[in-house]
């Protein structure tokens, strides 16, 4: 028979406060830490059609001002931009300038299923795209969904607003960014 110690296993066992600020710090940073479900897979893909390249297919060699200019053919394919009127367009400015009396033309027909499309084109090719207004295809989606919702922001077409309100946002972030830093912190100082 073998004899154990009671009072070595319970010491084997007990946790202290400390450790338990440890493994908290711990699980909260391998939970927060990292971005979960971010795929990588808006790569471009290289495509043409008859010895031309198709804007919405890939990429160019590598040359920055070739990407950009391809991507800005997005803008003119008339395949892409067919039954929407020119005036109502999504520009290379980031602008889409759409009176708060045509939204509903502008919702419910081909214009904005067509920017959509120009927005994926632009995005396969060069997904972290600026417009001259410095707005992203991303600030440019969130723009469209709220000029056609149905909430107060119904018929405001207006990316530079839009902007600014996420700029404003920022804020908020930096604050909870601080908020998840302080357990660390609080931690570090336990285990001291």
């Amino acid at each position: 028979m073998s004899s154990t110690c009671p009072q070595a296993s319970v010491m084997a066992f007990s946790v202290t406060t400390k450790c338990w600020v440890l493994l908290v710090a711990l699980v909260y940073v391998s939970f927060f830490g990292f971005k979960f479900g971010n795929a990588h897979e808006d790569l471009p893909e290289t495509g043409s059609v008859d010895g031309h390249d198709i804007p919405q297919t890939g990429a160019v060699d590598g040359d920055p001002a070739q990407i950009v200019a391809k991507a800005l053919l997005c803008f003119n394919d008339k395949f892409i931009y067919s039954s929407c009127e020119e005036s109502y367009r999504l520009n290379e400015r980031g602008n889409i300038n759409v009176p708060p009396e045509y939204t509903d033309q502008y919702c419910n027909g081909p214009c904005l299923e067509e920017t959509h499309l120009v927005l994926t084109c632009i995005g396969n090719i060069l997904s972290n795209f600026f417009f001259y207004n410095k707005a992203t295809i991303q600030d440019v989606r969130e723009t469209l969904q709220a000029g056609c919702s149905y909430t107060s922001e119904r018929g405001d077409f207006n990316v530079a607003e839009h902007i600014e309100a996420d700029e404003n946002s920022a804020n908020k972030a930096g604050k909870s960014i601080l908020f998840g830093f302080m357990p660390m912190i609080i931690g570090c100082g336990l285990l001291i």
